[in-house]
């Protein structure tokens, strides 16, 4: 039997079920939610999220896998607080997020510092993996980095590096949030081939963003997943396009490497409070089940193709976790 970590424990991955790929629940700055908290109430936040997520539940999603790591503010005893109230599971991440620099304790430790030696950061994902997340005993399951427009400056190689050689101590595998636009999955692919890594253990975030069929079947001939994980966030590339590109793709051949998510979230505090529903009224956890997988079916797109990409491929992604 193969199993999952999840905040209410170890699962058999058969249990993960219909999984959204990519789904944060809490998007938010620390410094600042404990300094100047105004506009944030933590029952409320709470009892939110566990409606939300009550109602995805409810339309046959069984779980969600939730990408949020230190730079995105995630803080497992509140994730907790929802987990316990739900019959959905969650999966969590470690890792670190950014696009350039890094958290200040890292400019005097570790490669290419004054201090030299071993990256920290390695270690720090390795017990988030096999020890547990700060006391909590939840396990992440999975790594998380990021690059960007600004493409792969030193802060985000050096994190994309510590990602590649815990995953190779750990087999936990890798979800990289990156700029469609810039190709950036690319570069993603190139350093972790460089570690190591095998690529089929790695989804490439955001990759619908894209349009560009010879970009993503390229990305996906190297053996990544494509995190087709973006909508409801029309703003960036129109419903009809990432509908599109999906279905295109799945005629080529190509389910088996597309796995589907929002990347919404309950509460993210990098916009005003509301704003998200009112630029991008899709984007929350119900636009899939409610209005992309009936337009994928239009388009030809089979229920067996949407079953591999929304049960068989995250199932496939978590079982690949030997070191090596």
């Amino acid at each position: 039997m193969r199993t999952v970590q999840t905040l209410r424990g170890e699962i058999d991955t058969a249990a993960l079920g219909t999984t959204l790929m990519h789904e944060h629940v809490f998007v938010l700055t620390p410094d600042l939610l404990q300094n100047y908290p105004s506009g944030w109430d933590e029952q409320l936040g709470v009892e939110d999220a566990v409606e939300r997520l009550r109602r995805l539940k409810a339309l046959g999603v069984d779980s969600i896998v939730d990408p949020t790591v230190v730079g995105l503010g995630r803080y497992i005893p509140r994730l907790l607080r929802v987990a316990e109230q739900l019959d959905l599971n969650i999966v969590a991440a470690t890792g670190l997020y950014t696009y350039d620099t890094l958290p200040h304790q890292f400019d005097f430790v570790g490669p290419g510092t004054v201090g030299g030696g071993d990256d920290p950061m390695i270690e720090m994902f390795v017990r988030d993996i096999t020890v547990g997340i700060a006391g909590t005993g939840v396990k992440a399951a999975f790594l998380k980095c990021a690059i960007d427009r600004p493409g792969l400056v030193p802060g985000v190689e050096r994190t994309m590096r510590a990602v590649a050689r815990a995953h190779r101590l750990t087999g936990a595998p890798i979800t990289v949030h990156t700029d469609a636009h810039s190709q950036s999955g690319l570069v993603v692919q190139e350093v972790l081939s460089s570690e190591g890594v095998d690529l089929e253990r790695v989804v490439i975030g955001h990759s619908g963003d894209s349009t560009d069929l010879d970009y993503l079947k390229r990305l996906a001939d190297a053996g990544s997943l494509l995190g087709m994980d973006r909508f409801g966030l029309d703003l960036l590339l129109p419903f009809e396009e990432r509908v599109a590109t999906v279905a295109a793709l799945c005629a080529a051949g190509y389910a088996e490497r597309l796995v589907l998510a929002h990347d919404a979230s309950c509460y993210i505090d990098w916009f005003p409070l509301g704003a998200p529903a009112e630029m991008a009224p899709n984007w929350h956890y119900e636009h899939i089940s409610r209005d992309v997988l009936p337009a994928l079916r239009e388009r030809g797109v089979s229920d067996e193709q949407i079953t591999t990409m929304m049960v068989a491929n995250p199932r496939r992604y978590f079982e690949h976790t030997e070191a090596y």
